[in-house]
This record gives C-alpha cells, structure tokens and sequence, in this order.
C-alpha cells in the first residue's frame, strides 16, 4: 500500500512539473497563429512600394531624394539624426506627411498570433518599409488592445494598462484601457492602438518622473518611443543602451529629451533587446537583443 502510494505521489509531481513546463513554453516560445494578416501586408506593401518608386504630389510624379539618412519624395520625408544624451546615443526620424493614415504596422511573418515572431528588419523588408522601428511585442502577452491598421485583434483589457491611439486623422491621445473598450475606439476611429507604455508626454508636459519605471527593467535601458509634435509631423526614436558605447535612458530622461524635441504627445514602445531602427534595410542602431549583440525577434514593427 505504502509502496503505491509513493508512486503515485511520484506520478503526480512528474505530470505536475510537465504541466508547468509545458505552461511556461506556451507562454513564451510555442507560436501559435490566431489570424493570417497577408491581405493587410500585401496592401500596405503596394501602397508603400508605389510611393518609395514615384513619390506622388498632387497627381503628378516625383522621383524620391534619398541619401544615407534622408528620404523625400515630395508627400513624405523622413530625416534621421543622432544625439548624445546621457552618455547615450539617441537615434531621432523625423518624419513629415501629408498623409493621416501613414504611419502603419505590421504583425511579423504576417500572422497575428502569440509568439510569431521576426527581427525588425526582417518585417520591414517584406512590407517594403522606408523606415521602422519595433513595436509593442503585443504576442508577449495575453491581453492589452491591439488594433492595427483599423482592424481589431484583441480586446481583452489589462489592468491599469495605457495605450497609445493614432486616430485615423493622424492624431495622438493617450488612453486607459479601464475607461474605454477597444470596439468604442474602433468605431470612434482609432488607426492604431498600442498597448505597452507608459505614456511620456501629453500635451507636451511630463507623465513620468524619476521614479517610473516599466516592470522588471533597469533604469537605463535601450529605448524605443513615438511621438508627435503637430499635423502630419512626428518622431520614432531609439536610444541604444547596455553597452561600453551607450549607458541606455530612464524613461523620464527619455520624455525630458522628447519634451526638447518640442514633441507634444510621447509614448514608450517596447525597449531593452527589443529596440531597433531599420532606415531602407540597414539597422541604424545598435541592438542588444541577442545575448547582447544582434537583433531580439519581436511579434511587430510601427513603419512607414
């Protein structure tokens, strides 16, 4: 009796450590495709390949300008500069244009699911990206809204999450999933919603300070945020970080710098290995992300 019983005890805490395992790989590595999202690539790929081979100006073609760290074809432009701050090099696109709809995203492998993932430059060149930057790794997690591109994805709300909303008119606000539904903002004409954070700048005042922090992140870290500074002209930024080059940011260094920019509303993005910058194919920063070297593979990008 005595015997059985201890097998059984055995038994249990074997299928209970396999359970556990099992939980774990599921959350983390096993991909798991929800929604194929290729019509929605194929469709931002023509529009962006169109404009990037014959840059349209009321009508007319225009042949696009670009040198190493510039790109202008008369209705976008995009200008990468490189800052010093804090003992860390800050990498700022600033992007003008005329379209409200321009900037876009992109699931990696075009799929939307949990744990489908690819490098940054990988997903910008398969959407035909001038520019992209990584976005909020929503495949991470379980819940949080994700709408992308106008197309709702998930739902499910976080507790105390903010998001950040681009309108389909281009604007910016900075929301809390606890006082809206992801449908309200859908039918209310939200573009794109993201759903990591915080929230830096809103109206261009500070909504962090000294003490903020995202969870389980140090201090100074590589960081990746977006912002707007009026109609039709915004910033992607990306600061490297954990290395002899650059220290990395807080988040309130990282809203003090946005503030100067003149950037009215400013919103984290998904940081630390996952912070990367890709300007027509060629990563601008330097990432961390793969046992310090390398880019980390994220689940989307924010391009345009």
């Amino acid at each position: 009796m005595k015997a059985s019983v201890k097998v059984f005890r055995i038994l249990s805490g074997l299928f209970l450590l396999a359970f556990s395992v099992y939980a774990l790989l599921d959350t983390f590595l096993i991909p798991r495709v929800y929604a194929s999202v290729e019509s929605v690539a194929a469709a931002a790929e023509e529009s962006c390949q169109t404009q990037t081979l014959s840059g349209t100006v009321g009508g007319s073609e225009s042949v696009p300008e670009i040198t190493e760290t510039s790109y202008s074809d008369g209705s976008l432009s995009v200008e990468i500069s490189s800052y010093r701050v804090e003992d860390t090099t800050v990498y700022v696109a600033d992007i003008l244009t005329e379209e409200p709809q321009a900037l876009l995203a992109a699931f990696s492998q075009n799929s939307y699911g949990r744990n489908i993932t690819a490098v940054s430059s990988e997903t910008a060149e398969q959407v035909g990206a001038i520019l992209a930057v990584n976005g909020d790794n929503y495949g991470s997690r379980e819940k949080g809204y994700v709408i992308r591109n106008g197309v709702l994805y998930r739902e499910t709300p976080a507790s105390d999450q903010e998001d950040l909303v681009i309108w389909s008119d281009g604007s910016f606000s900075i929301i809390r999933e606890s006082e809206i539904s992801a449908r309200e903002l859908l039918e209310q004409g939200a573009w794109q919603v993201f759903s990591f954070g915080p929230g830096l700048l809103e109206e261009g005042e500070l909504l962090v300070d000294a003490e903020d922090e995202v969870d389980r992140a140090k201090a100074s870290n590589p960081r990746t945020a977006l912002g707007q500074i009026g109609e039709g002209h915004y910033v992607l930024v990306v600061s490297d970080g954990r290395s002899d080059e650059s220290e990395g940011l807080s988040l309130y260094e990282l809203a003090q710098f946005l503030q100067q920019l003149g950037v009215q509303t400013a919103y984290n993005l998904d940081g630390g290995g996952s912070s990367t910058m890709v300007f027509l194919g060629q990563v601008v920063n330097q990432p961390v992300g793969s046992r310090g070297s390398g880019q980390r593979a994220v689940t989307d990008i924010v391009y345009v």
